[in-house]
């Protein structure tokens, strides 16, 4: 018996047109279904990040109204629903669908159509959400029925990522090559894995509480929960740190592959850094329990007793987490020592990397009253560091398996300018925003922009350095839109005109580049046994032997 539906046919489009478009809407082959998640969410990260540069400069000047006062609450709900939903967690499935059969040896994805399907419901989400949103709904949005338009269209987003999710989960479970045990799979499949089953227990609670939030508002005879704001109230923590956390596990694993190719040596030790991917998804917890799990005001005057109540729960939601991070990063920085081939895809996954350990650093800090960040717009520095580094990330994956999927290669000279621009949008966008918080400037999850004697109430009367950083995240903001284009621009111009790639242009380790560039339609021509957790390096030394 197997889990993968083997009436689904994963050919590859031959058509042109109307054809060609027809083939790409209704395949289920993984690699493509992959690669239309990544196609739509770099078009919405480049939309997201200019509405947040414009709030930015918005925020720099209270003088001056960049954009119409009654759309900031929208234009807040969308940067940041449309960062995470829109951006972030479809990029991390759409590359797990893409690279994890190949990685495992399979000739498909288990559950195609499941995953295919989801797809198309995440984009009709997607674009509902957005709609509402235009149309003064999602959180603190005037409109009623766009409001509740807002919580539906979430839940849509999220059952389609959750279906993808499934199916990655699926495949890295039941559908590996033989030989190939948990202890030998990929890293990059690992944190897939980890972070698929990790959002199979948090998205489905975000989504039960927009559906009770909906129900409340849409009937608030019902329950009590019939304001507007209730979204940010009940569901904010689907949208904030630690739950975001685990929307960029992969980050760790892409790291860990990548690592492992450029010194071209075996990463050592595996099982520590296999086990510090599982513990950042303890960042799970933040999620089960919904609520700030916080230290207290006044920790230091507290009696032993409640000093442990609060240090418990407190290293289970955010010390747990932040210590998986760090293992995993320290472990495969470390062995760069070996001196790697440097190439793009290592420039991108190790920034990547750091803006994600920064990021889960950072959301541990804001949950320390006495450091006194709460309410800041420290943690929107935190959630920055965490979607940018995942953007690089994503970046960087395309870069090292785009030959395995159009068969050629990107240039290196032209991609790590790339990697260090993104980088540096990433960093002005996210640090700001960490130092602004340290200096005071007030920010939400969902900030509702109140208007009183013609005054805006949210935006602080700032000058001096808090100007000036909110400036400078406008201009991170604009990098990091301007990378994601100048780099679509240049992978198109190489995968379809570019240098040919070998089937191995990395000298890899792991299955994938075990069949040709680009792989066909069912993967593999043949079933590999598997034999350690480097198998194309055994098929490598037994073929020099031989």
């Amino acid at each position: 018996m197997t889990a993968i539906d083997t009436h689904a046919t994963g050919a590859a489009p031959t058509g042109a047109g109307l054809a060609g478009l027809a083939d790409w809407v209704t395949t289920t082959d993984h690699k493509r279904i992959g690669r239309l998640y990544l196609g739509v969410a770099a078009l919405c990260l480049v939309a997201v990040a200019a509405v947040a540069a414009l709030l930015g400069y918005e925020r720099a000047d209270i003088d001056v109204q960049a954009v119409d006062i009654n759309s900031l609450t929208q234009l807040f709900a969308l940067t940041r629903f449309g960062l995470l939903y829109l951006v972030l967690l479809p990029a991390v499935i759409g590359l797990a669908i893409a690279v994890v059969p190949l990685q495992v040896g399979s000739r498909s994805l288990t559950f195609p159509r499941v995953a295919a399907a989801g797809f198309w419901l995440w984009l009709l989400g997607g674009v509902l959400a957005v709609y509402s949103l235009i149309l003064n709904g999602g959180p603190g949005g005037g409109n009623p029925r766009f409001v509740d338009l807002f919580s539906l269209s979430t839940v849509l987003v999220i059952t389609g990522v959750l279906a993808g999710a499934l199916s990655v989960a699926a495949t890295a479970l039941t559908s590996r090559a033989p030989g190939m045990n948990m202890r030998r799979v990929p890293f990059f499949t690992w944190s897939a894995l980890v972070a698929s089953l990790m959002l199979l227990v948090a998205l489905p609670v975000v989504a039960g509480d927009l559906v009770i939030v909906y129900l409340a508002h849409k009937y608030p005879s019902l329950s009590e929960l019939s304001g507007n704001r209730a979204l940010a109230e009940w569901v904010g923590f689907g949208f904030t740190q630690p739950t975001t956390v685990l929307f960029a596990i992969p980050v760790l694993g892409l790291l860990a592959d990548v690592a492992a190719t450029a010194t071209g040596s075996r990463l050592r030790p595996r099982g520590v850094t296999l086990a510090g991917i599982g513990l950042a998804g303890t960042a799970v917890f933040g999620a089960v329990v919904q609520y700030p799990v916080v230290i207290r005001d006044g920790f230091a005057d507290l009696t032993n007793g409640d000093k442990l109540s609060d240090l418990v729960p407190f290293a289970l939601v955010h010390l747990l987490p932040l210590l998986g991070v760090f293992v995993a990063v320290a472990l495969s920085a470390g062995a760069l020592r070996r001196k790697p081939a440097l190439g793009a895809p290592l420039v991108f996954a190790l920034f990547g990397a750091l803006l994600l350990l920064l990021g889960t650093a950072a959301s541990a800090a804001n949950h320390i009253a006495d450091l006194e960040l709460v309410g800041t717009v420290w943690e929107e520095g935190a959630l920055l560091a965490i979607v940018y580094g995942g953007v690089l990330a994503a970046l960087g994956a395309v870069a090292h398996w785009g030959p395995k999927w159009w068969g050629r290669t990107m240039p290196t000279l032209q991609t790590i300018p790339l990697a260090l621009l993104g980088a540096l949008g990433a960093a002005l966008a996210s640090i700001t925003m960490l130092v602004s918080g340290v200096l005071g400037q007030p920010g939400a999850v969902f900030p509702t922009v109140e208007v009183g004697n013609d005054a805006v109430v949210y935006f602080p009367d700032v000058d001096g350095p808090a100007s000036l950083l909110n400036i400078l995240n406008a201009v991170g903001h604009a990098l990091v839109a301007l990378t994601v284009l100048l780099f679509v621009g240049l992978a198109a111009r190489s995968f379809l005109k570019g240098e040919r790639a070998g089937d191995d242009p990395w000298n890899g380790q792991t299955l994938e580049w075990a069949t040709t560039s680009p792989a066909p339609a069912d993967n593999f021509a043949e079933i590999h046994v598997v034999k350690s957790a480097e198998p194309l390096l055994d098929l490598k030394s037994s073929r020099s032997d031989a």
